[in-house]
């Protein structure tokens, strides 16, 4: 009878827990108030949970996470540097909606436009950073466009740099998340993003951050938030957590605190439900293998796994990895010289593969050679 009573008391514990990794592992769409959201996991790009995800909305400022994108470009290219100074132009400085009203012919750092741009979501810093790398904001939309193209983002057409409502410019959660995704690339960006208050023009205007995770959520390293009559309430942010990185995209809440709360709550999922699992390099795969027509009759190999993909809690114990290697390679061999791979899986489902090289050059033997061992052998 004790047997029983505990066998069920085994079998009720393990229906608790598979609900309570079932609740973990799952957002419903009542829970998220916005009509389009997106959690996708950083370092694969794989969406983790979403609600309407391919949706065609307004943005509102959002946009200006493709125009970072290219603006970091141009840094990183030389193109442009941070101490170079920006004038405003008259199209500039007549942006309406959040701007540091910048003046026809004003000047300011590059930096300090970044800066405007992603602290106060300044349209006029937007559009001046847009004319002096492409000479005009139309210039910079096609280039903006041509990203998106790039990127596979389906859903979005682009009409300005800044995100004020325009016929036609438009995307959705999911091309949110991929530009985010792709703008973070550039770790410099949350030095900007991450700004919760700061100063312009040598303290004469105050700047802060409409991003309250800033202040409030754990891990929170960014990204932009935008709000327009069109887009309604919108937020990308970005959080990392124990090597975990994540990207929440709310579009069209009702409110600038419910797209706070929506992109919490999915952060939280994603950091309650999922891991960053680090594989190792196996001893095996570092091994030697015969060589045919050889200077040497093996070739070392060498392998480094340095790599991280993200997996349901729980779930790392069913990643498995396997090391394919041939039994010879035939010369000539070259350092580097891609050898095998190492495979590793997750319920048979392929997340990542590493090559295994040669560690050293083998030459391959010829007459010449075989003559100079013989006589060596016979002089010996």
């Amino acid at each position: 009878m004790r047997k029983i009573r505990f066998l069920c008391i085994i079998v009720v514990l393990s229906v608790l827990t598979a609900a309570m990794q079932f609740t973990v592992s799952a957002v419903s769409d009542d829970e998220i108030s916005a009509p389009s959201a997106v959690l996708m996991d950083q370092a694969s790009g794989e969406v983790l949970c979403s609600k309407n995800p391919h949706e065609v909305r307004s943005c509102a400022s959002i946009t200006k996470v493709m125009t970072m994108i290219l603006v970091m470009e141009a840094l990183d290219s030389g193109k442009i540097t941070a101490n170079e100074m920006v004038t405003a132009s008259e199209h500039a400085a007549s942006m309406g909606g959040s701007d540091i009203w910048l003046e026809p012919g004003e000047k300011m750092t590059v930096h300090d436009m970044i800066k405007a741009t992603m602290v106060a979501s300044a349209n006029d810093a937007a559009v001046a950073l847009a004319e002096l790398i492409c000479g005009s904001e139309d210039s910079f939309v096609e280039e903006m466009n041509k990203k998106a193209k790039q990127l596979g983002m389906k859903e979005t057409v682009f009409k300005n740099c800044n995100g004020l409502d325009e016929d036609g410019h438009v995307t959705s959660a999911y091309d949110v998340a991929v530009m985010s995704r792709e703008l973070i690339k550039h770790r410099k960006i949350y030095e900007y993003s991450g700004i919760w208050m700061d100063e312009l023009r040598a303290g004469k205007t105050q700047i802060v951050n409409t991003n309250k995770l800033l202040k409030s959520y754990q891990g929170i390293t960014g990204l932009k938030t935008g709000t327009t009559s069109q887009a309604g309430s919108c937020i990308t942010a970005t959080a990392e957590r124990n090597g975990l990185g994540l990207i929440a995209v709310v579009l069209g809440s009702s409110s600038g605190s419910q797209r706070f709360k929506d992109a919490a709550l999915l952060l939280d999922h994603g950091f309650a439900g999922y891991m960053t699992y680090s594989p190792k390099t196996p001893e095996e795969a570092v091994t030697e293998i015969a060589v045919e027509n050889g200077m040497t009759k093996t070739v070392k190999t060498t392998a480094f796994v340095n790599d991280r993909f993200t997996v349901k809690k729980g779930e790392e114990k069913n990643i498995k990895y396997s090391v394919r290697l041939p039994d010879h390679v035939t010369a000539p061999v070259k350092k580097g010289d891609k050898i095998g791979a190492i495979y590793y899986t997750e319920n048979g489902k392929a997340v990542g593969e590493y090559p295994i090289k040669a560690a050293e050059d083998v030459k391959e033997i010829t007459l010449k050679d075989i003559f100079s061992l013989v006589l060596k052998a016979t002089s010996a």
